[in-house]
């Protein structure tokens, strides 16, 4: 999702916005998928460089992003609420077969972290929700009333990358014997009592409310659906454009853009097969990793994380 911060002028900035818009829209009549509408800040952006034949298809899993998007009027765009997983149906019901770029903006959006109600963050006792399609699905304090520890350790482990996972998930535990955790605060002080340590700086439920939020809205395993599908969309040209914001995501995209930008080998130890015959790649990866500026860290302080990695589609007969 996008991640933003609020200014007195326009409410919200988008992280790496003129970067990552210069490296999706490559032509102004082409047609374009932001997979994280957020609040809109990439997707005007992304409109204002496209010409009257571009296109510009939005989605999102957030009900709200969804309404914010009737603030963009423009017959050029289209929004539409819809999981990252869903991205090939979607297309496919919008009769769109071939599209010259998609930007997905990975993670959690600031007015999600900012909005008690979302049950996200714990600088404010709010209901324990957590979900982003606030529409459907099971909320944190749902999964949290009858988790088992093993699988608590495993999501906190996992997700969280948590070296106190166990701790956590046992005092948890212990703690819903005398009523569910059903708060944001009371899961924090559980976690606070829990952890006997933390780096400087960090809030000791840190790691437990990211891995919770990951694990409720199965963010991996999304990202690793969409990462496919938005490749085999792109048409010869076409851009790929990921922000990640935190290691477990971009260690997936790392992944993925170099195994598509390298003829597969995974063919049987031993097996006489040419070079020349091996399938060709699908993408072609431009430039390194890039990080926000130190400016834009200074004004944002969600940027400090972010990851932006870009990659081109190859030809057909490249890839075929």
């Amino acid at each position: 999702m996008e991640k933003t911060a609020p200014t007195a002028r326009a409410g919200h900035i988008s992280v790496m916005l003129a970067e990552a818009v210069d490296a999706l829209v490559w032509r102004g009549d082409g047609v374009y998928v932001d997979c994280t509408f957020g609040r809109g800040g990439h997707s005007r952006e992304i409109l204002r460089r496209l010409d009257a034949a571009g296109r510009l298809i939005a989605f999102d899993r957030d009900p709200e992003a969804v309404a914010a998007a009737r603030a963009v009027n423009d017959e050029r765009f289209s929004m539409h609420h819809t999981a990252f997983s869903g991205f090939t149906a979607k297309l496919d019901a919008l009769a769109v077969h071939g599209v010259d770029g998609v930007l997905l903006d990975l993670g959690v959006s600031s007015p999600q972290l900012d909005d008690a109600r979302r049950g996200m963050s714990f600088r404010q006792d709010a209901p324990l929700d957590m979900r982003m399609d606030t529409s459907q699905g099971e909320g944190a304090a749902q999964w949290l009333r009858t988790a088992s520890i093993q699988e608590m350790t495993e999501v906190f482990r996992n997700y969280g990358e948590e070296r106190y996972a166990y701790a956590i998930a046992k005092a948890i535990a212990s703690a819903r014997t005398g009523g569910d955790v059903e708060t944001t605060g009371q899961l924090a002080r559980i976690v606070e009592k829990a952890v006997r340590s933390r780096e400087p700086g960090q809030h000791p439920a840190t790691r437990t409310f990211q891995a919770i939020r990951i694990f409720v809205n199965q963010e991996l395993a999304e990202l690793s659906a969409v990462l496919p599908q938005a490749v085999a969309r792109l048409r010869a040209g076409g851009r790929l454009v990921v922000l990640s914001f935190h290691s477990l995501e971009d260690r997936i995209v790392k992944r993925f853009l170099r195994d598509e930008s390298r003829a597969r080998d995974d063919l049987p130890a031993r097996l006489p097969v040419r070079a020349a015959t091996l399938p060709a790649p699908r993408l072609r990866l431009l430039g390194r990793a890039r990080r926000a500026s130190a400016a834009e860290v200074a004004a944002n302080v969600r940027a400090r994380s972010v990851v932006m990695r870009v990659a081109e589609r190859l030809p057909q007969e490249a890839a075929a």
